[in-house]
């Protein structure tokens, strides 16, 4: 059953502030610019906080693993933008091999061309979450009808390819606006970002991105990499292969276990 949306007290003040304004329009029509401007500085601080991704103002945002987790020495593994047909089985050959768990926040349009790939990711123990169907880089500015029937088609793709319905959606790049979390309220889904991210679409030095993701890592903490659309070495491999496997050393090294998001939070 959907959940009843429940407006974060940021959106409350943002609805607040808007009709105030239209009241004052009303009542006090020289008082005018006081209202624009009231209604100017609500959308910027509005606008900022959408892009932010680990941003909690607009609505609940998984951006840390709860302290049960965290006690628990568990870290999250989340990959975006996959499938890829080249990338995602050396991810799982890897993740097996150092019995890590993670979740991979999957694009429907991808995951329909590769649904024996998006099954493998399950049976080999993982989660297949909700990246979107699109992966559009005007996801942010979507209107509500066109932002629900995205997410929606890569739920029903995702749900009948893999035989589970994703629990977690990720926005194109973690940005999004005020019409989210209504919408994800209404599908019953729950927005998830990180902690910290090595740049990998990005930046294709592995030193680096391992550096960014390693420097103060703790129990509790969300990793995002990228098995789609992942950077180049040098050497023409693809980032997320160069690094991960020393991440996963690293992870061992400081008993650190990766789970997925869902695990992680039973």
């Amino acid at each position: 059953m959907p959940s009843r949306w429940n407006p974060t007290p940021a959106m409350r003040l943002s609805i607040a502030t808007h009709g105030a304004a239209a009241a004052t329009l009303v009542l006090a029509p020289s008082a005018w610019p006081w209202a624009l401007g009231a209604v100017a500085i609500n959308q910027a601080i509005i606008t900022g906080a959408g892009l932010w991704p680990r941003s909690t103002l607009l609505g609940p945002n998984l951006n840390r693993l709860p302290a049960a987790a965290a006690a628990r020495n568990e870290i999250a593994l989340t990959f975006d933008d996959g499938p890829d047909p080249e990338v995602t089985p050396r991810v799982l050959d890897l993740l097996d091999a150092s019995g890590a768990r993670a979740s991979f926040f999957c694009i429907g349009r991808y995951a329909r061309a590769q649904g024996s790939l998006c099954r493998a990711i399950v049976a080999r123990g993982h989660r297949v979450e909700n990246h979107g169907d699109s992966h559009s880089a005007a996801f942010a500015a979507f209107g509500m009808a066109r932002m629900r029937a995205d997410i929606t088609a890569a739920q029903e793709s995702l749900a009948e390819i893999c035989g589970q319905a994703p629990l977690f959606f990720r926005p194109t790049a973690g940005l999004r606006n005020p019409l989210l979390d209504p919408v994800l309220a209404r599908l019953d889904l729950r927005l998830a970002s990180w902690t910290r991210r090595p740049f990998d679409t990005r930046f294709a030095n592995p030193a680096g991105a391992l550096q960014r993701l390693t420097s103060g890592l703790a129990a509790g903490d969300i990793l995002l990499l990228h098995d789609g659309h992942a950077a180049r070495t040098a050497d023409g491999r693809p980032l997320i292969l160069a690094v991960l496997p020393e991440l996963l050393r690293i992870l061992a090294e400081r008993k650190l276990r990766p789970v997925t998001l869902t695990d992680a939070l039973t």
